[in-house]
């Protein structure tokens, strides 16, 4: 019976081995492969072409030079369609058919939201490069697997605040804000910036993607004394906004989130000429010699013409930074493994096309930051550019007479 029991003990153990000893194999053979889910289609199309042109052009870098672990990078791309549900799964797509050792978010703060919790229950680490919403950063989560190298709305809204109250006569500021995830998330953000010069917003309200007319909360924003107006929506909404401007003869100082910074100029016309928006990067104007480089290759490879061609630019370059870090987070991590890469993040310094990350994230620590998980943003307040739209360009302002 002891005998019996003793074998049978030793092939549960050697069972329990091969089982978790199989486990630990397939977690550290994730492919060098970096899923992304984007819009591709719809309106905010561009948004996901700019994430696409980005990481190719950083993945033939990367390859070029030798690959990742003597291994090539590569990439797949997956339409999300601004929808939190096929966001979901198209990351359980590219985590558990695909196999990446790392996930791309979009365009849409609404769709990254939606992926927080199932981003940990998976346990693959995460990157945003273009949506900004604050929370999808700064959640409660211990250990968080979410990194982003873009803007963070809080930091926006103290940066176009800090704007629009040096161009604001009476320091009367108004925000009119997209009714998402986004929008309402910014509000709070903004508030808070104004509250910290000791100000209040003049006035806030809402509208819903597709409206065409916002004539009757402009007018109510005007009524009440503003003269500078923050706008934190979309460029198709953005146009609308403009478009009511003038048909309430309002003529306030505009700042917006980078929402704007598609394709503004093409539907606005010489609305938009004056408008200033937050960036992280711009494409446009005088390029350093890096940046030149890289345009002609956008222009080769994509069939980009002239610089008014790239909408979203900031996506562009963050996205190219971005394949960047986690590839020396491979590099540091010395294996394709979720934890691994995951924890290496915080061990990597990239001199970048955005910014000088040093380091490119931080773990949280209580003593040095403000909020949990603040430094998993790798793009720092200081790195922001403000750009003026004229004559369907997005131009850096010092480059301009604005």
């Amino acid at each position: 019976m002891s005998a019996t029991k003793s074998v049978s003990g030793v092939g549960i153990i050697f069972g329990l081995a091969v089982l978790f000893g199989s486990a630990t194999a397939a977690a550290q053979e994730r492919e060098p492969c970096i899923g992304i889910s984007a819009a591709t289609s719809g309106a905010q199309a561009y948004g996901g072409e700019a994430i696409r042109m980005g990481v190719q052009l950083a993945i033939e870098d990367i390859n070029e030079a030798g690959g990742v672990l003597g291994q090539e990078l590569s990439y797949n791309i997956y339409d999300e369609a601004g929808s939190p549900p096929r966001g979901v799964d198209n990351l359980r797509r590219i985590a558990e058919r695909d196999n990446c050792i790392f996930v791309f978010g979009g365009y849409h703060s609404t769709v990254q939201l939606a992926m927080v919790d199932p981003i940990h229950q998976i346990g693959i680490p995460y990157m945003a490069v273009i949506s900004a919403n604050t929370n999808i950063i700064e959640n409660d989560v211990d250990d968080s697997y979410m990194f982003r190298v873009s803007a963070k709305d809080r930091w926006v809204a103290q940066f176009l605040v800090e704007e629009g109250l040096a161009r604001s006569e009476n320091n009367a500021v108004a925000m009119i804000y997209e009714n998402t995830g986004w929008g309402e998330g910014a509000l709070p953000n903004v508030e808070a910036a104004l509250a910290q010069h000791g100000e209040e917003l003049v006035d806030a309200r809402d509208f819903e993607w597709g409206d065409s007319d916002m004539t009757s909360q402009l007018s109510r924003m005007r009524d009440a004394g503003a003269d500078t107006l923050i706008i934190w929506g979309l460029d198709r909404e953005g146009d609308q906004i403009l478009r009511s401007l003038e048909r309430i003869d309002w003529d306030p100082v505009v700042l917006g989130a980078w929402g704007i910074a598609g394709n503004l100029g093409d539907l606005a016309g010489e609305r938009a000429n004056g408008v200033l928006v937050m960036q992280t990067y711009s494409w446009m104007g005088d390029l350093e010699p890096q940046a030149q480089e890289l345009f002609q290759r956008l222009q080769e490879e994509f069939g980009i013409g002239e610089q008014g061609d790239i909408h979203m630019g900031s996506g562009i370059a963050n996205a190219y930074d971005a394949v960047h870090i986690v590839a020396k987070a491979i590099e540091e991590a010395g294996v394709f493994e979720w934890d691994a890469v995951r924890d290496a993040m915080f061990e990597v310094s990239h001199e970048g096309l955005v910014t000088n990350y040093d380091p490119a994230f931080e773990a949280y620590d209580p003593d040095k930051h403000e909020v949990k998980n603040e430094r998993h943003d790798a793009i720092l307040p200081e790195a922001y550019q403000l750009t003026v739209w004229h004559n369907g360009e997005l131009l850096p302002i010092e480059q301009t007479d604005y």
